[in-house]
């Protein structure tokens, strides 16, 4: 079981209400770093690692038990360098992640994001609440140390570039 002093490279989660860019950012920094990265909704769907379907939502109710087991030896390896990119954080064992990145965006953006992805009016208002209520920052705030925790603005490329350098400046820092 790896924890922080024993890893070789650091674990990265990128957090924050859909429509983010967590994919984006996680995808760029794992090739960047030549990280693995697991992107837990494609997971989830692919091992059917859910118990339900929830139509109001649509999305699928996560197990996280299995979600758990099913990447416990990947996150536990002493070899590091994972991204993992979820809107949830408060789950995952605290020891997993070095860096936790909240990703924040404007109300405004956010609303024109989810509607271009063809959300219903329901998780479209779900998701901006979300986001206007800080609940993903907060969620990781009860969850992991503070100084783990970096909230990050995520509103076009010129943020996106900001964010990877602000993150390889972490990277590198990292255990000094």
């Amino acid at each position: 079981m790896s924890t922080p002093a024993t890893r070789q490279r650091p674990n990265i989660l990128i957090t924050g209400t859909p429509g983010t860019g967590k994919s984006t950012l996680a995808e760029q920094l794992a090739d960047k770093f030549k990280f693995d990265f697991i992107e837990i909704g494609k997971i989830v769907k692919d091992f059917k690692i859910y118990t339900a379907y929830d139509e109001e939502y649509q999305s699928h109710v996560l197990n996280e038990e299995k979600l758990l087991d099913h990447i416990e030896d990947r996150m536990d390896s002493d070899s590091g360098g994972v991204v993992v990119d979820y809107h949830g954080s408060d789950f995952f064992p605290e020891r997993w992640f070095d860096f936790v990145i909240v990703l924040r965006c404007a109300n405004a953006i956010l609303f024109d994001r989810l509607k271009a992805r063809g959300y219903n009016d329901f998780k479209v208002r779900e998701n901006v609440e979300c986001e206007i209520f800080g609940s993903l920052l907060e969620e990781a705030r009860d969850a992991y140390p503070e100084e783990r925790i970096h909230e990050l603005r995520s509103e076009g490329p010129t943020d996106l570039q900001k964010n990877i350098e602000k993150i390889t400046e972490l990277v590198r820092t990292w255990k000094q």
